[in-house]
């Protein structure tokens, strides 16, 4: 059941906040990955949600730019971390006592704009407890980390937090220019010198002949995928990637129930300019390919970009920390698929010692070829 909760106010106005309220207790319910409904966690009252995938409206990018839907902060209300900047999204009536991405308490409530809605949300799969273990599991295999890193390193607060990405459509197309080189052979006699003696060597050359071609390349590129939080470390986040789309679903309030959402920090303007770099290097590889010829260099490529449309999407991710000999390592895990990425300490002495034996190896291995 969903109540509606006037209680938070802000400069004498009141806004309206969704509740998740449990039928039996009226404790307010969260969402389980593992059920892929709300749950009480009060009196374990379950509730269904109807997982639908009707929001397939992309979104005009000019008209945002001039005049973005920014309804969002009718539900969910900012939240700065003052050490590393991040932005958290919570509930208008929940309080955030740490920051997800850095662990640090120095976080306020301010007045930025919540920004623009998400249109689909891909829902944890993977609960708290799972990626616990997948953690253990990863730290487990971690062969040049100290022997005692395993039993000694401390597990700070997991949190489930939704990333958010931008996807872009756009129709494109492309004038360009391109060399075309085919090879030819042709037979040359050269002077070289062996043993003191100066001797002619007839042999085939390869040359190559070019010639100048122009064309045109249309194509349509649909959810081009780009990041929209600088708040994740890139490296850690690539490696946990990818996630499976075709699980999005329309974005509902009942996904993120217990969960945090990052505020997008990469702007809708910025994110095109980085999805355009992704179509344009797409474009240069269907031109090569396109092309036929021993070599083809392109000269140039212009590109018109047509009905450019977007959308604001959600991916699951859990953001943990270890401490070990009073250092921090950060990893992450996947909250679909369950795949970790993080840091962990290197022992110097294994690393050593597998080089030394990588180095007895090879040199056993070229005694014994030159023995036979």
């Amino acid at each position: 059941m969903t109540n509606v909760d006037n209680e938070f106010v802000e400069d004498g106005i009141i806004e309206e906040t969704e509740v998740n309220q449990c039928s039996s207790c009226g404790g307010n319910t969260v969402y389980d990955p593992v059920t892929r409904g709300l749950k009480c966690p009060f009196c374990g009252t379950e509730v269904e949600i109807e997982a639908t995938r009707e929001n397939t409206t992309e979104h005009d990018y000019l008209e945002a730019l001039d005049q973005a839907d920014h309804s969002w902060s009718n539900e969910k209300r900012v939240f700065k971390c003052e050490n590393c900047g991040a932005e958290t999204l919570l509930d208008n009536d929940k309080v955030a006592d740490f920051c997800a991405f850095c662990g640090s308490s120095h976080i306020a409530v301010t007045q930025h704009d919540a920004g623009i809605k998400p249109a689909l949300v891909l829902p944890f799969q993977i609960s708290k407890e799972q990626a616990v273990e997948k953690f253990k599991k990863w730290i487990s295999k971690r062969y040049f980390a100290p022997s005692r890193l395993k039993k000694d390193h401390e597990l700070k607060k997991i949190s489930g937090a939704y990333i958010p990405y931008w996807t872009f459509d756009s129709h494109t197309k492309s004038a360009y220019t391109v060399r075309i080189g085919t090879y030819y052979y042709v037979m040359e006699t050269r002077t070289v010198h062996r043993d003191g003696k100066t001797e002619q060597v007839t042999e085939q050359v390869r040359k190559i002949r070019w010639r100048t071609e122009y064309g045109r390349y249309n194509k349509f590129f649909d959810d081009v995928l780009v990041k929209a939080s600088r708040n994740v470390a890139s490296g850690l986040i690539d490696k946990v990637e990818p996630f499976q789309l075709d699980g999005l679903l329309d974005y509902r309030t009942e996904y993120l129930s217990g969960f945090l959402a990052e505020r997008y920090s990469i702007p809708l303007k910025e994110g095109w300019y980085s999805a355009r770099g992704i179509i344009d290097q797409r474009i240069r590889n269907g031109i090569l390919r396109k092309e036929t010829g021993d070599e083809v260099q392109i000269v140039n490529v212009d590109t018109s970009y047509d009905g450019i449309t977007f959308k604001h999407i959600l991916l699951p991710l859990w953001i943990s920390s270890f401490a070990f000999n009073n250092k921090i390592y950060r990893f992450l895990v996947n909250g679909q698929t369950g795949k970790v990425s993080g840091k962990a300490p290197i022992s110097v002495w294994k690393v050593m010692f597998t080089i030394l034996m990588i180095a007895l190896v090879a040199g056993i291995v070229y005694l014994f070829q030159d023995v036979l």
